[in-house]
């Protein structure tokens, strides 16, 4: 497999509609003339995107406050993602993309080396799209644990 298309600050957000927890459309147009974090995980339930989302979670008002909007996408159904929402309680939309364009899109599937072993899957990766839907931050092999607080120190929030 060859290594996936990435990325970079200045770069147009590729577009997407995909349904949410609930079966609706969220478009990423949907945030235009907003800032919104969109941010890609394996998959729901799991212990890293578990943390990962609650950090999301507990940092969204501060997040918000300083116009920042949170979207995490997974291949999970909707109904996995319902399940995951509601169990921890989030409050941003959790978007389902199975056959992995969106992902693919934003080279955030493809190899990746875990324990270890070169695997395909998820690359956990997040980005920042600014108001006129351009990458402002790329940020691909994220860690589960602590990224939230990095970001919010690298966007001084």
């Amino acid at each position: 497999m060859t290594e996936n298309h990435r990325l970079s600050p200045g770069d147009p957000a590729p577009a997407f509609t995909l349904p949410d927890a609930d079966g609706k459309n969220v478009s990423l147009s949907d945030y235009r003339g907003r800032k919104v974090i969109v941010y890609f995980y394996p998959a729901a339930s799991t212990p890293g995107c578990t943390k990962q989302a609650c950090d999301f979670r507990d940092n969204l008002a501060e997040l918000e406050g300083n116009g920042i909007e949170v979207i995490g996408i997974s291949p999970d159904k909707p109904a996995k993602l319902a399940k995951f929402r509601d169990n921890e309680q989030l409050t941003f939309p959790l978007l389902s993309d199975p056959e992995k364009e969106v992902l693919q899109a934003y080279g955030a599937f493809g190899e990746k080396t875990m324990y270890g072993k070169t695997v395909t899957g998820v690359i956990r990766s997040t980005f920042l799209v600014d108001e006129k839907g351009t990458i402002e931050v790329a940020q691909y092999n994220v860690r589960a644990t602590g990224h939230v607080a990095k970001l919010r120190r690298d966007l001084s929030v």
